[in-house]
């Protein structure tokens, strides 16, 4: 594991010759289910875990915060009320993915007390993005609002992996978190646009404006960045890019590479008791 911007190597960046490529060779710049041959396996045994553990840990599931289909928190409470608590967002570029597949996290920070609460968001394109990142602030209302009633009083910090980086990187501000985690994030939404991701999300230029971290001022709470050693180089250098904005703003925070790890396997590294980024999110409280 590598905690500073200066022993980590930086990967060649497409985005440096953007314009020389293609849409196809852009698209593959994100592509992770690509890039990783395995992933079906991975996202399958996933599911099948998160499935399971959805349906034997104590919970209070589908709790409605908004009025849309997706606006629903799973509960998972600590035995203490006053606990920490991993406020999880789950990825899928905006537009797949759910609550549900991501109940395997639970354990990792469970084992050392905390609670765990994932909130669902819509995806595009039924919405834009700008209608998604407003929903969680939502979410985080509504936990600081009724959470103490399904037994999450503590401090909360905010986590998600990949496109729920983004939207924890965007919420980071919010009153009721005490910190973030970022893992495998995209920060700059303008490459996006040039890849077959924005069929779905149509980003407009107010929205690259806006709704990128790397183009906006940083939330001076502490703010962990992570990714994978073995990620695709545009997610290592965004979160790369973040880490020194915020450091250049004298923001706190850290760069944590998981060495060996890709876009899916990162994920067992917040997964297990012992794996770095569940200590990674406990540091985050001292």
């Amino acid at each position: 594991m590598v905690e500073n911007a200066h022993s980590t190597i930086r990967p060649l960046d497409p985005r440096d010759h953007w314009s020389e490529l293609s849409r196809a060779e852009r698209s593959a710049a994100y592509d992770n289910n690509a890039a990783v041959k395995n992933s079906p396996a991975l996202i399958a045994e996933r599911n099948e875990a998160s499935s399971r553990m959805r349906s034997t840990l104590k919970s209070h599931l589908n709790l409605p915060y908004g009025e849309r289909a997706n606006n629903k928190f799973d509960i998972y409470p600590a035995a203490k009320p006053d606990a920490p608590c991993l406020v999880f967002l789950h990825g899928g570029y905006w537009q797949r993915n759910s609550r549900e597949l991501f109940a395997m996290l639970v354990e990792g920070v469970a084992a050392h007390g905390w609670s765990v609460a994932i909130p669902g968001y819509s995806l595009a394109p039924e919405v834009s993005l700008t209608d998604i990142v407003a929903e969680i602030p939502r979410a985080l209302d509504w936990l600081a609002a009724h959470g103490a009633s399904y037994g999450v009083a503590g401090p909360v910090v905010l986590s998600g992996w990949s496109a729920g980086a983004h939207l924890a990187a965007m919420a980071l501000d919010h009153p009721r978190v005490h910190a973030g985690l970022a893992l495998s994030g995209v920060y700059d939404l303008a490459p996006i646009r040039d890849t077959g991701l924005n069929d779905a999300l149509k980003l407009t230029d107010e929205e690259i404006a806006t709704l990128s971290p790397l183009r906006l001022p940083v939330t001076r709470k502490r703010l962990d960045i992570a990714y994978g050693s073995s990620e695709l180089p545009a997610l290592v250098c965004d979160s790369i890019n973040l880490f020194d904005k915020r450091v250049a703003e004298r923001a706190p925070g850290k760069l944590i590479s998981v060495e060996g790890a890709d876009h899916f396997t990162i994920l067992e590294a917040l997964r297990r008791p012992d794996g770095v980024l569940v200590e990674a999110a406990r540091r985050l409280l001292d």
